[in-house]
């Protein structure tokens, strides 16, 4: 029972550090969804025929893999009916699955929209509004959110922490808790800056 409890702050730090690498893995998959931008951009280009509106989300060594699939995908495309399915669906797979590649994402398969996480739906809603207010104070109060619950358990557990060990594991719980959620989000903002260049 004491080894169990010893390794608990253990665990509970890689549960939060499994939670961070899963949030990364869910807002880079958007490009994964049928209704994601990726998907989007080739809809119109086989519509037009003008593969310019996808080249800009695969790297330059990728683009003549795209430009040979696109002109399978059109060329198939002219059988029509199930034919012209299928080929707009290798399209969007080869696009989407280069895209990941570039990335240094796995691919694992178009999803449907729905799958979408929503605050990566309110970062493509502020770009279509024009405006990212709506977009900052939602994830500002959920973050604040997350830290005050986080730090007022932390806070509760200190006050006892001296009174016998199993109130002091219980502090160094929610302080590894708290302290690796706040490193979290310190890590992911300045991730956040980094341009994604394709070249």
């Amino acid at each position: 029972m004491t080894k169990r409890i010893h390794i608990r702050p253990v665990l509970i730090a890689l549960v939060i550090f499994e939670m961070l690498i899963l949030y990364s893995i869910n807002a880079n998959a958007h490009c994964d969804t049928l209704d994601g931008p990726v998907v989007e951009s080739a809809r119109h280009a086989l519509a037009t025929g003008d593969i310019t509106p996808v080249l800009k989300w695969v790297t330059i060594k990728d683009e003549q893999l795209i430009r040979t699939a696109f002109q399978n995908a059109l060329a198939v495309r002219k059988l029509g009916g199930q034919a012209q399915k299928l080929a707009d669906m290798y399209f969007f797979e080869t696009l989407v699955r280069i895209h990941r590649a570039g990335e240094g994402a796995p691919y694992t398969g178009l999803k449907p929209g729905a799958e979408v996480d929503p605050a990566i739906a309110l970062a493509d809603k502020a770009l279509e509004s024009g405006s990212v207010d709506h977009l900052v104070a939602v994830l500002t109060d959920a973050t604040a959110r997350g830290i005050r619950e986080r730090f007022r358990r932390a806070v509760e557990t200190r006050k006892h922490a001296g009174e016998s060990v199993a109130a002091g594991r219980e502090f160094v719980e929610a302080y590894v808790v708290f302290t690796h959620y706040v490193e979290g989000l310190h890590a992911s903002s300045k991730g956040g800056t980094q341009q994604h260049e394709h070249r």
